[in-house]
């Protein structure tokens, strides 16, 4: 493995807005989760099936959180089944599928695991096996790549 240059790295905030190409997921907001190894991707009906003696997975994504009105229809190549354990010891066995990332204008390959993410904060947790190398992250920052068109930035709250 090559070691990469600072220079060669990006540098992400804490949390950003994600593009999923290949899966046809123009903008989902993602924490980056350095405590995580492998991504993770809020999916529900989701269901194994088999085409052209291909493992393949379908699902739905609910790309905007407090919004379970839009949802984008997936498939997507299975890649296997991983147990992943939670911070809080929890072990669930989840697909896993690997697709490209787009974050800050930049694009990695890595593997997703798919998951209800409903009560949780953020639709997508950005791993550390997709960060390492190729982003540096900012715990002081967010959204330094900017927001997607079409969404709303929410309004400060008052303290």
């Amino acid at each position: 493995m090559r070691r990469v240059k600072r220079a060669e790295q990006t540098t992400v905030g804490w949390r950003e807005w994600v593009s999923l190409p290949e899966l046809g997921i123009p903008a989902v907001k993602a924490k980056m989760d350095t405590g995580a190894r492998t991504s993770s991707l809020h999916a529900f009906n989701v269901r194994a099936f088999e085409r052209d003696g291909r493992a393949m997975v379908r699902f739905e994504v609910h790309p905007i959180q407090r919004d379970s009105k839009t949802s984008i229809r997936v498939e997507a190549e299975l890649i296997g089944t991983r147990v992943v354990r939670s911070s809080s010891g929890h072990s669930q066995r989840r697909h896993v599928i690997e697709t490209v990332i787009e974050i800050c204008g930049k694009s990695v390959r890595a593997e997703v695991t798919l998951t209800r993410r409903d009560v949780m904060g953020f639709r997508m947790l950005i791993g550390r096996k997709a960060l390492a190398g190729a982003f540096v992250v900012d715990p002081n920052r967010s959204f330094i790549g900017g927001w997607p068109e079409g969404v709303e930035r929410p309004r400060r709250r008052k303290r």
